[in-house]
């Protein structure tokens, strides 16, 4: 892919046609979840799911919200959510001001 048909937002290439490639996010999450099967030791999880969204989106709300220094009108635009929406899960993490 050359670079006048792609380009690169936070690790991840997305072309044109708006593909994405697989991404350095990607291959931490899977990793971090392999990691943690193992860890486990022959020890069943449960609630997997929601584990990992609790683990993933503080973290992405506290990254997003540093980028647009606090602006959470645009934080919910980069996230795809209404304003209402990432007050709500600001509060949930006490994360907002």
């Amino acid at each position: 892919m050359s670079s006048d048909n792609a380009h690169v937002i936070e690790d991840t290439i997305i072309d044109r046609d708006g593909n994405e490639g697989i991404s350095q996010l990607y291959n931490a999450v899977k990793h971090s979840i392999r990691r943690y099967l193992y860890e486990l030791d022959g020890t069943q999880p449960h609630d997997m799911y929601d584990l990992v969204l609790r683990q993933v989106e503080q973290p992405l709300l506290e990254a997003i919200l540093e980028h647009t220094k606090g602006n959470q009108s645009k934080a919910a635009e980069y996230l795809g959510l209404n304003r209402g929406t990432l007050r709500k899960k600001l509060r949930t993490y006490n994360l907002h001001k």
